[in-house]
């Protein structure tokens, strides 16, 4: 994965945002550090697809924040400018508040300005009697976009089926 460019984030984003070790932080006006991580899922064969974390390092609640949003949007924008690639997002499962995690980052990705240039699409899934949320995040002018959407439609039809 190409890195992100910093000061351009830092630039827009309502938070300073910086590197520490494979993730980029931010610090809410709250205290609060977040993390966001991209790893590599080979899954998508010779496309390059990440998954996308996002991480309270603090562990204690958030007052809602739209910086936080806006500071996120940031750095998703910075991926796709380094990164024309594939974008995936499972809803962290630990409290069973998954749905309403999904319904967040929907409307947060809703509220974007440019999200017309983009491809979003979110599935639920059943695995080993968990639900879990799926979400795809695209370029629209994707070269292999319609490819693209059709890998997904098969993992999400594999993970509905519970095979392998």
């Amino acid at each position: 994965m190409n890195a992100l460019d910093l000061n351009s984030i830092s630039r827009f984003s309502p938070y300073r945002v910086w590197m520490e070790g494979s993730e980029y932080r931010f610090e809410t006006d709250h205290g609060i550090l977040y993390a966001v991580e991209f790893i590599e899922e080979p899954l998508f064969n010779d496309l390059h697809a990440y998954w996308f974390g996002l991480y309270n390092r603090s562990h204690v609640a958030s007052p809602g924040d739209v910086k936080v949003r806006a500071t996120v949007t940031c750095i998703i924008e910075g991926f796709f400018k380094a990164n024309p690639d594939i974008l995936l997002y499972m809803c962290d499962t630990a409290d069973e508040q998954q749905a309403m995690r999904n319904r967040l980052f929907l409307r947060w990705f809703n509220a974007y300005a440019r999200q017309h240039d983009y491809y979003i699409r979110s599935e639920l899934v059943i695995d080993n009697g968990e639900e879990n949320y799926i979400a795809i995040i695209v370029q629209r002018s994707h070269p292999d976009l319609q490819s693209i959407i059709n890998l997904f439609d098969d993992v999400i039809r594999q993970f509905q089926e519970n095979k392998p």
